[in-house]
């Protein structure tokens, strides 16, 4: 397989959507799958010994789910092209594909090409990012899956200016829930522009659909440490928690407005919001005294 078919089979990985919901599940383990080849030089890896891993991920970085389900994605790849299991399965159980010992990994074709050329693990992961995580969680995400790309030179993939500009300018070059604002000069530094429905669901780059947050409460809400309802308040996992800056940064604002755009126009969309609660917020809330 060249570079160019396997990119593209990436680009066009069946991707169960609907409406904006998420299912990150075949992405992030391919890029499990990614690091296993990087570090470990493996092409296929047991379901029993990634079970745990590959169900942490989903936790970390999917949408909150009553059970996740790993299996799916360990089998339901082999449709992409670029993946492949060493037995017939007839029905996706978590039972069966443990006492069955089933493996799974990327096509004879896949591996070589990867292990011939190892920059195209760093381009076939960064693809995978951009099309459904936003970039405030891709080092996160390469963490988990222990990928290191830290000595390359890569050119990530740059925001829309326009859409920054639109937005500071709506929350007066401030972040929405602590105020903050410094220049260094003239130039504003640490507020960026965060969507509300993310680009990679179908979040539009208007207004309605972003907030202006601090660097730190812009990685807080893509994570879904909190999130606001349709008043604006800003709402904290029950499931965050810390020590230092946790109150300062974090606990102190549940329950609190974040601020009004510069106008009532600009205010966030409740289908967006509500997206956001259904698709990234690690809820339920904590509870208000």
């Amino acid at each position: 397989m060249e570079k160019e078919e396997f990119m593209q089979r990436i680009s066009n990985l069946n991707v169960w959507r609907n409406n904006g919901v998420r299912a990150p599940h075949k992405p992030l383990v391919l890029l499990y799958a990614l690091g296993k080849l990087q570090n470990e030089q493996a092409q296929f890896f047991r379901f029993d010994e990634v079970e745990e891993t590959l169900e942490k991920l989903l936790i970390d970085f999917g949408p909150k789910r009553k059970s996740n389900h790993p299996e799916e994605p360990f089998i339901r790849l082999e449709t992409s092209g670029i993946w492949k299991i060493n037995q017939l399965i007839s029905t996706i159980s978590k039972r069966l594909l443990r006492e069955g010992k089933v493996e799974a990994g990327f096509t004879d074709e896949v591996f070589n090409l990867l292990m011939t050329n190892p920059d195209i693990i760093q381009q076939a992961a960064y693809k995978i990012l951009n099309l459904h995580f936003p970039d405030t969680i891709h080092e996160d995400i390469l963490e988990a899956v222990g990928l290191d790309f830290s000595a390359s030179g890569f050119q990530r993939k740059k925001r829309d200016p326009q859409f920054r500009d639109k937005i500071l300018r709506a929350y007066g070059y401030s972040c929405a829930v602590c105020g903050f604002n410094v220049r260094l000069g003239h130039t504003l530094v640490g507020i960026e522009a965060a969507h509300i429905k993310w680009h990679q669901a179908g979040g539009p780059d208007i207004e309605e659909n972003g907030i202006a947050l601090c660097s730190l409460h812009h990685k807080l809400f893509d994570r879904g440490v909190f999130t606001l309802n349709p008043e604006r308040i800003l709402i904290v996992s029950e499931e965050a928690h810390g020590t230092i800056g946790f109150e300062e940064w974090l606990l102190k604002f549940h329950s609190k407005p974040i601020t009004k755009p510069i106008s009532h126009q600009y205010e966030p969309d409740q289908s967006f919001l509500f997206w956001h609660v259904k698709e990234v917020f690690k809820g339920p809330e904590r509870y208000t005294y």
